[in-house]
């Protein structure tokens, strides 16, 4: 007789892992007993030699789909079983230990084994909203300290009834040990108001109905809801939530009813049917009645537009009983954090919402909802929160590190023995409840995971508030520069772990020289970085203001643009643009170019992408950053184009893109009547140019042929698939992040890489 300890490492606690090991040993017929231990799994199995050896290779083969093993180990060997027959779940043995970082199960979606309960008028459980069980539900959002067990999280307040208890207990029932098990009678109950329970969700479905919000307690935060084919509620969602432009996501029934308003690669449906239940980016059907199932002012001037199935069996009761697609956007004002506590909702939300419709199940960590698109069968996460946070991602990493991000779509990284946890989505730390929520989330996580850095990675912006908050930490701290934490994001989560040519296309981030940086050609790796090629650069007027207004961007690039040995556009050519702008405004912008008053200058392709949209009319001011590109890449479409004219000059031994004779090409052919979507398709081909010609000169210069890409601007799909096919025509190898976002929200990650290679190289 054999007896062995095992132990059992990644995301496997809160998956059901417990319950399979013991119908695993059970099928066996071995011995012993199942523990949740800091944050991993371990026991005793008893038995024969051969079945032990099969054991262990079913723990990783044969695991709940919601689990992610990552190491199986088995010490001991052949000695006396004292083991009574049978196999237990054990209790888990109080307090936290031991030095390796513990992994966060994220929040799954409703699973198909629950929906069918809660459409199944003979289950006890019929059309009670808060059905999971071990494949499903809520996790991150309610765990309140580990080990995971319903006393660690905020089920705790509702005991379970006799029904509940059996289930949990029986080894037979995919609830066994599922530690947010509850029915109507002994779990969460909806409230709207003074009703409760189906009255509380008829007072909702009345409101949407009648063209009213609804503010929802959903899994991790507080969402608004109203009728996504209703123009005056959306206008008036708009108008409280004072988000006058940015695009809504759209809740939908089923893959079915999202096929009706999108069209969906295969690779799209499984994002839209996998349990993390992304908003997915999708391109819109054109509908040819006069009655649209989706109002335009649901994603204003796009044509893609957000799709995601119900995450819980509250939204699917919602969608069953209004039959039509819903708005599902975050329960907050513009920019500030998703609201999670009842009494804050109560106090941000009323003025947005008609009604409440929530519950008495405490948030204890707040995720909003994930976004993701795909060009072609390439993923890019544009937002990394519920259903993918805080599952970790690997990292070469030995001691421990933290990312602190930047400012915007912030996230920060906590890294530890191989692994990153990359921390939710939180949005603009400019915004005092977005930086109070930053700093609990980092507290809460850090205290989760056992991690405790020994160096903090920050930007190089003294005014972020992330760099501030690094600084005034009792910790070592190494900064990273805005875009090598781009490039290193992207060489990092692909492995790389030599030399890499990096691609960073961004608004803005400042540079190692004091000057804004954002169109780069970086030769790097992972410790360090030589700047090999650039954007020209030209004056911000009025700095952030000029972020704001692309037509005081374009009005820089026309008349301050660096001067490289091109002509600037003729008055004649630019005449279009500036006679259409404010002449008291265009009149102030023109004396600050030219005296070089409030002008920073900065090398950005997000700004030039921002000054080409309101050249061609289509955005003078944005409501929400990227707007400009993002309605640039709409109004490009599927259009076919030749490029505009293009120059690279060689500038203090920097291969450097010169906009002007882009520009004035842009201008002239608009002058001659070329339609806007040829144009802005044009401009969108020309930078793919551009960027092969400056990696052509810099790889011929030596620079290694592999290629990351990084930055926001490779967010638009029409960018990076000519860049990777112009690149890949190079013979070279072409990488942009997957599952770390490709923009601000993968700083965190890149920062973390590029801390512990530096540390490591020190040892």
């Amino acid at each position: 007789m054999t007896v062995r300890h095992f132990r059992v490492e990644g995301i496997v606690q809160g998956v059901g892992f417990r319950p399979f090991v013991y119908r695993t040993a059970a099928e066996l017929g071995l011995d012993g007993w199942v523990a949740n231990v800091n944050g991993h799994v371990e026991g005793e199995v008893a038995g024969p030699s051969r079945e032990i050896g099969e054991f262990a290779v079913r723990l990783r083969s044969d695991a709940p789909a919601l689990a992610r093993v990552r190491r199986v180990q088995l010490t001991g060997g052949a000695r006396q079983s004292s083991y009574a027959p049978g196999f237990q779940v054990r209790h888990s043995p109080p307090g936290l230990s031991g030095t390796a970082p513990r992994e966060i199960p994220p929040d799954s979606a409703i699973c198909a084994a629950c929906l069918a309960e809660l459409r199944d008028p003979r289950d006890r459980r019929h059309r009670y909203p808060f059905v999971n069980c071990t494949d499903c539900g809520p996790r991150a959002t309610i765990i309140e300290d580990l080990p995971y067990d319903r006393i660690r999280t905020t089920m705790r307040r509702f005991p379970l009834c006799q029904e509940c208890a059996a289930e949990y207990a029986d080894p037979g029932d995919r609830r066994f040990h599922a530690e947010p098990v509850a029915c109507p009678a002994c779990g969460p109950r909806l409230a709207w108001g003074e009703l409760r329970g189906e009255e509380a969700l008829r007072a909702a479905v009345k409101t949407v109905d009648e063209g009213g919000i609804v503010a929802l307690k959903g899994m991790g935060g507080y969402q608004l809801l109203c009728d996504a084919g209703d123009p005056a509620a959306v206008a008036e969602l708009r108008r409280r939530k004072r988000r006058p432009s940015k695009p809504f996501a759209v809740m939908v029934g089923d893959l079915d009813a999202a096929a009706r308003l999108a069209r969906i690669s295969a690779t799209e449906s499984r994002a839209l049917t996998s349990a993390e239940r992304p908003v997915v980016l999708l391109s819109r059907r054109r509908w040819r009645s006069a009655v649209a199932p989706l109002t335009d002012q649901v994603h204003p001037g796009l044509t893609r537009v957000g799709l995601f199935l119900p995450t819980t069996g509250l939204h699917h009761l919602l969608l069953d009983e209004l039959a039509r697609p819903l708005v599902v956007t975050s329960g907050n004002l513009s920019d500030e954090p998703i609201t999670v506590d009842d009494t804050e909702a109560a106090r941000t939300l009323a003025s947005v919402a008609d009604g409440f419709l929530t519950h008495d199940r405490p948030i204890r960590s707040r995720y909003d909802d994930s976004v993701v698109q795909f060009a072609g069968r390439t993923r890019i996460t544009v937002r990394r929160a519920r259903g993918l946070a805080p599952a970790p991602v690997p990292l070469a990493v030995r001691e421990p590190v933290a990312g602190v991000g930047a400012q915007l779509k912030h996230t920060f990284t906590l890294a530890s023995d191989g692994l990153a946890h990359i921390g939710p989505h939180t949005g603009d730390l400019a915004d005092l409840p977005t930086y109070d929520a930053f700093v609990t989330s980092y507290g809460h996580l850090k205290r989760l995971t056992g991690i405790e850095p020994v160096a903090l990675a920050h930007d190089l912006h003294p005014g972020y508030p992330s760099t501030r908050w690094a600084e005034a930490q009792p910790l070592r701290r190494i900064p990273v520069q805005h875009h090598h934490a781009h490039v290193a994001a992207c060489a990092a989560e692909h492995g790389v772990r030599g030399p890499f040519l990096g691609v960073a296309y961004d608004g803005l981030g400042l540079g190692d020289d004091g000057t804004l940086w954002g169109g780069e050609i970086l030769v790097a790796d992972l410790t360090g970085y030589r700047r090999a090629g650039r954007f020209a650069t030209a004056p911000l007027p009025g700095g952030d203001s000029a972020v704001r207004h692309p037509s005081r961007t374009a009005l820089g690039h026309l008349l301050g643009g660096e001067t490289l040995g091109s002509p600037r556009p003729y008055p004649w050519l630019t005449r279009p643009f500036t006679d259409r702008l404010d002449p008291a405004e265009a009149v102030a912008v023109r004396a600050m170019i030219a005296r070089d008053v409030n002008c920073p200058r900065a090398s950005s392709a997000g700004r030039l992408f921002d000054t080409v949209a309101a050249l061609l009319g289509l955005c003078d001011r944005v409501s929400y950053e990227g707007e400009a590109a993002v309605l640039l890449e709409a109004a490009a479409g599927d259009e076919h184009a030749v490029p505009l004219a293009q120059r690279v000059v060689r500038v203090q031994g920097l291969w450097v893109y010169d906009p002007a004779p882009t520009l004035a090409d842009l201008l002239e052919r608009q002058l001659s009547g070329e339609p806007v979507p040829r144009l802005a398709a044009a401009f969108h081909l020309t930078l793919a140019v551009v960027t092969a010609d400056l990696v052509a000169r810099a790889v011929a210069e030596g620079a290694p042929r592999t290629v990351c890409l990084g930055g926001g601007c490779f967010a638009n799909r029409r960018l990076l698939t000519e860049v990777k096919r112009r690149l890949r025509a190079q013979g070279l190898r072409v990488l942009v992040g997957g599952q770390v976002p490709v923009g601000d929200g993968g700083i965190s990650y890149g920062q973390a890489a590029v801390a512990a290679a530096r540390l490591a190289g020190e040892g």
